[in-house]
């Protein structure tokens, strides 16, 4: 999946799928193009993750790199994701509609589900994104205010990250800092995030 191999060293506690392990958020990108039914192939995952009463309240908007609205959401991060984010062939908003009618109902009202939807489809995307030979890295550390201005946000909607999609590229062009930390980072245990019966 790469010219530049990594070594990963993650493990599994139980029995798994290696792409959930194989999944992981580099920062160096390589100046590889994705083509739009490329990123349609990713984003079209994301649209068959498990949602409450099919309400499917995900919404992205995407930009390949070179198209004049790639740069007013590249500008909205913050001065460290901007290192290495722009690099990427694609950014993807993701966002969620707040608002659903659920069955039996005839307006609108809000959907409490909302993020977590979201949040299944985000992950749909990542695996599939792994599947189809292409990395993909959630940041936070934007400006909401300047991204959802970027892509015209409508108010009954919720901005929640950008994703960068694109090839692995050399690592040594990163900076320090960011070159250490370019390998698939560990999972706690399973024991310390699973209990049989309560919390204590």
């Amino acid at each position: 999946m790469s010219n530049f191999p990594i070594e990963n060293k993650r493990k599994a506690d139980y029995p798994i799928h290696s792409v959930f392990t194989d999944r992981w958020s580099p920062r160096s990108f390589s100046n590889e193009a994705i083509t739009e039914d490329e990123l349609l192939t990713i984003l079209e995952a994301a649209r068959w993750a498990p949602s409450s009463f099919n309400a499917q309240p995900w919404r992205f908007a995407y930009a390949l790199r070179g198209d004049s609205f790639f740069q007013p959401l590249a500008e909205s991060m913050n001065a460290a994701n901007q290192q290495w984010a722009p690099k990427a062939a694609a950014l993807v908003a993701v966002t969620s509609f707040k608002l659903s009618i659920p069955p039996g109902a005839q307006a609108l009202v809000p959907n409490g589900a909302h993020t977590f939807d979201t949040g299944a489809a985000w992950a749909c995307l990542a695996i599939q994104a792994t599947l189809s030979g292409w990395y993909s890295h959630a940041m936070g550390g934007i400006d909401f205010e300047k991204a959802s201005a970027a892509i015209n946000l409508p108010k009954d909607h919720q901005l929640h990250a950008l994703v960068a999609i694109g090839k692995r590229g050399d690592p040594s062009v990163l900076p320090d800092a960011l070159r250490e930390r370019e390998s698939p980072n560990p999972r706690k245990p399973i024991r310390e995030l699973a209990v049989r019966g309560k919390f204590l």
